[in-house]
C-alpha cells in the first residue's frame, strides 16, 4: 500500500479505494445507454431524489419535518408565508439543488461562486440574513444534533478572517490546477476540507452536500440527480460523523483515506439502490410509461393509497385504480388492507 499526498492531505492508495472507483465508473460507463431507455421512469426519480435530498440534509442539521412534510411543502410553495425557519431551510435548499441541477456547467467554483450559493441557500432564512453570502465573523464548530435535541461538538474549525480566507483560497486553486487526481477522489477531498475550514457563520454542512453534487455534476456523474447522496448521509449520520472526527482530529496534513473511502461507499450504494430501482423496468420492457411510474412510485413509497399515487403522477383516480388492479393481477405489487385502508407495495 502506498501513500499519496493529496492537496496538504495524506491518502493511502489500497485496494478497497481503487476497487470502489473502478466500480462506481464502470457504472457511469453504461449510464448514457441506461438513461436513454429509462427517460420516463428516471423523472419521477429525480422528483423523488429531489424531496429525498431537501428532508434529508435539513434534518442532518436539525429539521423535523419527514419527506411527505416537504413533499407537501414544495408542491405548494408560498414564499410570503414561510415564517418557520425549517421551511425557510428547506425551500432554500430545494432552489440551490434545482439550481445546480439545471445550471451545473455554469456555477464556477471559486470564491465568489461558493459566496453566491451560500447567499441563495439561506435566502428565506430570516436569522441569517446579517451573514449570508460572507464569511464567517466569529469562531464556529461542526456540531452534530442529537436525538434528544443537545448538539455535541464534532471538532473545531479554521479560525475566521484570515485563516478562513486563505484556507479557501487554497483550496480552490488547488482544484483549478489539479489533474492527476481521480475526480471522485477530488469531489471527495473538496467535501471534507470545506467542512473543516467551515468558512461561513452557518450552513456549512448543508452547502457542502449541495457542492458535492455540483462538483459530482460538473465531472459527469449525471446519474447523480436520480438518488439522494443526503439520504444517504442521513442513514450513516453516526459513521458520517465519527469519520469527520478521525480524520480531522490529525489535522493539519492528517490521512483522510477513512473519509475519501465513506464518500465512495456512499456513492456505491446509492448506485446500487438507483440499479435496483431499474431493474424491475428492464426485466420487463412490456409495461407501459403510466405502469412504470405506477411501480417506481410504490417503490419509493410503499404504502401509499391509489388517491396519493395518484396526486404524485396527475393521472385520475379510475384510471391509477385500473393500472393497480393489473399489476395486483400481474404479481407485481401486492395489494394491503380493505376499503379506504388499502394500499400498496411491491411484490
Amino acid at each position: 500500500m502506498s501513500k499519496a499526498n493529496v492537496y496538504t492531505l495524506l491518502l493511502d492508495l489500497d485496494w478497497k479505494l481503487m476497487t470502489l472507483v473502478s466500480q462506481i465508473d464502470r457504472f457511469d460507463a453504461s449510464w448514457t445507454a441506461i438513461e436513454r431507455k429509462e427517460g420516463s421512469s428516471l423523472k419521477e426519480l429525480k422528483s423523488i431524489a429531489t424531496v429525498r435530498s431537501v428532508g434529508a440534509s435539513t434534518r442532518i442539521e436539525g429539521s423535523k419535518l419527514s419527506d411527505e412534510e416537504v413533499d407537501i411543502l414544495l408542491k405548494d410553495i408560498d414564499i410570503s408565508k414561510l415564517q418557520e425557519r425549517d421551511h425557510q431551510e428547506i425551500v432554500g435548499y430545494f432552489e440551490v439543488l434545482d439550481l445546480i441541477a439545471e445550471s451545473f456547467e455554469d456555477i464556477p467554483i471559486t470564491e465568489n461562486g461558493i459566496k453566491n450559493l451560500h447567499n441563495q441557500l439561506l435566502r428565506y432564512s430570516t436569522k441569517d440574513q446579517w451573514h449570508k453570502g460572507n464569511y464567517k465573523q466569529h469562531a464556529n464548530t461542526v456540531e452534530a444534533k442529537m436525538p434528544d435535541g443537545s448538539t455535541q461538538v464534532v471538532f473545531q474549525t479554521t479560525e475566521p478572517g484570515f485563516a478562513t480566507e486563505d484556507a479557501m483560497l487554497g483550496l480552490i486553486n488547488w482544484y483549478k490546477e489539479e489533474s492527476q487526481i481521480h475526480p471522485l477522489v477530488i469531489c471527495a477531498l473538496f467535501s471534507y476540507e470545506f467542512v473543516t475550514i467551515h468558512p461561513f457563520q452557518d450552513g456549512n454542512g448543508r452547502l457542502s452536500r449541495l457542492i458535492s453534487t455540483l462538483l459530482l455534476r460538473k465531472h459527469g456523474y449525471k446519474w447523480i440527480q436520480y438518488v439522494s447522496l443526503e439520504h444517504e448521509i442521513e442513514y450513516r449520520k453516526t459513521e458520517y460523523y465519527r469519520v469527520l472526527r478521525s480524520c480531522q482530529s490529525q489535522r493539519p496534513h492528517e490521512n483522510i483515506t477513512a473519509w475519501v473511502l465513506f464518500f465512495l461507499e456512499c456513492l456505491k450504494n446509492i448506485q446500487e439502490l438507483l440499479m435496483q430501482k431499474l431493474e424491475l423496468n428492464v426485466e420487463d420492457a412490456g409495461l407501459s410509461i403510466r405502469e412504470k411510474s405506477v411501480l417506481t412510485v410504490i417503490g419509493n413509497y410503499p404504502g401509499l393509497k391509489s388517491g396519493e399515487i395518484s396526486k404524485r403522477i396527475g393521472i385520475p383516480v379510475p384510471t391509477i385504480k385500473k393500472t393497480l388492479n393489473d399489476l395486483v393481477n400481474r404479481k407485481l405489487i401486492e395489494k394491503k388492507g380493505v376499503g379506504p385502508g388499502t394500499h400498496y407495495i411491491l411484490y
